[in-house]
């Protein structure tokens, strides 16, 4: 992963192409239109690139693909128009962005899954594109908003396509995953839709085949071209079938590592020593409980080059271990199995889809759910049965966010469980974030999908994409490949019945259907799955000193966010550890304010609303 690594997209007009002199064009890659102008422009020598021309058209993929310079040069031999190389490129497996401009016309696109991802500005009145915030913000020295920024502090976290394109960055602008981002020749811009969630209507075996042979060609993207790669192997059934895939392709080394949990009840490492039985070629690290760095681990002097805050912020120390140790065996890619849980176990609300469709069936689900979780009947009957629209989700969650929450069995019957804010956040982050809210619903944003059950693991599944992207921004060494998140293997998994991917009893049948065969039948008949929380606890019971250290002279406290000493007396009685993504998520704000004060081009942070 090239650390400066960086691109941005103009379209084809006179001011661009001022402004791309402006910029120092010989001093950087670049990319042409057909009539000459300034097109694709940044750093990207030695990263995966594929470019191609065929008469006045002209592509480049960046990002984990297969595809050669002949290939791409052949799929748009007959491309005549923008609207037609959706088609020219679709179904290459991977995580990539694909740019084009056809005849001054510009389409670009990231990834569904928001692995990948574009951000728009005008920048000197010119519109711009590029795929991070933070490069446009660079460019128009542009502040932190506040109002997104609060918004960060609440759990669980909204789409940014409720919240209209927000970023965290005055006058930058997201591009929604799934739509594609298109320039005129006189520069004018609009997007347009280019990838739709599948309906969920295959059967459990139909749907295994699709997500084989999609998680099959994701893995060899990251194998590709030999040399070494390095996944986590924790025992989980996630990670351990894209090691057993990485192991199947043979084309490069393979190295797994695994660190030690300090829960005695987790049982992960059984399950790891039984997978590292059957993969004797592999290079295996195990880095023991006590090799293993505290989260939280230097969260009081820690700068994060991110486009944005990151839940992760507390894991740094561990993630950093890990990429050094598989680094120093040769690793040039390291595969992460993130995005497994929220594929393969099936959303509580797709009851709520289906109730009036197999009302027996999900009524008998229903009852055992409501055991697990200590519903009363009445209380779960209403919630399936419940058919409000997402716009009404919006506004009531707007209105409840400092409401004590529902039971979680309720919250998973909805679009999603309701956001809150926690105890710390200041009475004016909460106006802030209400009055964010409620804006969103005035503009009645559609679900990501029809579906409750899709809408929430797409949610769930944008989050892991982005998180995989702020990753390669801010880690050096080995760049980290998440394939569950590749566009192709979410489309896979979402294709599936939900009766048929959730059926009690069973453990993500989905993916056990999908790796017999190249998983051994003996792993994947685990039904357990190892938790975490006790490493949490004790790295907040070692660590508090350095949060506590992080909350002096507090931006989010100065920028009139959070109220530091409610948190303060949080930590000592030891609150966070009832509702530990508050803590995360704020952990992760104040490092990102004090990056973005410190780093190579400060920001303000003497913070104001975001424009509209």
């Amino acid at each position: 992963m090239l650390m400066d690594m960086w691109w941005m997209i103009l379209p084809d007009t006179e001011a661009a192409a001022a402004l791309a002199d402006r910029l120092g064009v010989r001093d950087l890659d670049l990319l042409r239109h057909a009539s000459g102008r300034p097109w694709l422009l940044g750093r990207w020598r030695g990263a995966e690139v594929v470019t191609a021309e065929a008469g006045d058209v002209r592509v480049a993929v960046l990002g984990r693909c297969l595809l050669t310079a002949e290939a791409l040069r052949t799929r748009i031999a007959r491309v005549r128009d923008v609207r037609e190389v959706a088609d020219a490129v679709g179904r290459v497996a991977g995580s990539y962005h694909v740019v084009a401009t056809v005849g001054g016309r510009v389409w670009a696109r990231g990834t569904a899954s928001a692995a990948c991802r574009l951000f728009t500005a005008r920048v000197e009145g010119v519109p711009v594109a590029a795929p991070g915030a933070d490069v446009l913000a660079g460019l128009l020295d542009s502040g932190p908003d506040q109002e997104m920024l609060a918004a960060r502090l609440m759990d669980p976290p909204l789409s940014s396509t409720a919240l209209g394109g927000r970023t965290l960055w005055r006058q930058v602008w997201a591009v929604r995953p799934d739509e594609a981002l298109v320039w005129e020749r006189n520069g004018a811009q609009r997007t347009v839709r280019w990838w739709h969630p599948p309906e969920p209507g295959l059967g459990l075996r139909t749907a295994a085949e699709e997500v084989r042979a999609a998680l099959v060609e994701a893995v060899a993207t990251c194998t590709a071209g030999g040399g070494t790669v390095s996944a986590d192997l924790s025992g989980g059934l996630d990670s351990t079938s894209l090691c057993f895939l990485a192991a199947a392709r043979g084309e490069a080394g393979l190295v797994t590592l695994r660190w030690e949990g300090v829960d005695a009840q987790n049982d992960d490492a059984f399950w790891a020593r039984r997978a590292v039985a059957a993969l004797p070629d592999a290079t295996h690290l195990v880095v023991t409980e006590r090799e293993t760095p505290d989260w939280f681990a230097g969260v009081d002097g820690m700068r994060l080059a991110t486009e944005e805050p990151v839940a992760w912020a507390r894991d740094v120390a561990k993630q950093s271990d890990v990429l050094e140790r598989v680094a120093a065996h040769g690793s040039r890619l390291h595969l992460c199995g993130g995005g497994g849980d929220e594929l393969f176990t099936p959303s509580p609300a797709h009851l709520t889809d289906l109730v009036w469709s197999h009302p027996m069936l999900v009524l008998r689900r229903l009852r055992l759910l409501r055991f697990d979780w200590r519903v009363g009947r009445t209380a779960a009957l209403r919630a399936v049965c419940d058919r409000g629209g997402y716009q009404r989700w919006l506004y009531r969650a707007a209105r409840d966010l400092v409401s004590p929450p529902p039971n979680p069995l309720l919250g998973r019957l909805d679009w999603q469980p309701p956001p809150r804010m926690p105890a710390w956040a200041t009475p004016e982050a909460v106006r802030a974030v209400a009055a964010v809210l409620k804006e969103a619903a005035d503009r009645c944003p559609e679900p990501l999908a029809p579906q409750r059950s899709l809408h929430t693991v797409l949610l769930q599944v944008r989050e892991g994409g982005n998180a995989i992207r702020q990753m390669n921004k801010a880690f050096p060494g080995p760049g980290y490949a998440m394939p569950y998140t590749d566009d192709a293997v979410v489309a896979a998994a979402l294709s599936v019945r939900p009766l048929e991917a959730g059926v009690p009893g069973r453990f993500k049948p989905l993916l056990t259907e999908a790796m017999d065969g190249i998983v051994p039948r003996a792993i994947l008949r685990r039904t357990s799955k190892g938790r975490y929380g006790a490493d949490f606890h004790r790295g907040l019971r070692r660590r508090r000193g350095e949060v506590l250290a992080l909350l002096d002279g507090s931006l989010l406290a100065e920028a009139g966010l959070i109220d530091t000493e409610r948190l303060r007396r949080a930590l000592h009685t030891h609150a966070p550890a009832s509702e530990p993504a508050f803590l995360m998520h704020t952990v992760a704000g104040e490092i990102w304010l004090r990056s973005v004060a410190q780093g190579p081009h400060p920001r303000t942070v003497q913070l104001t609303g975001g424009a509209r």
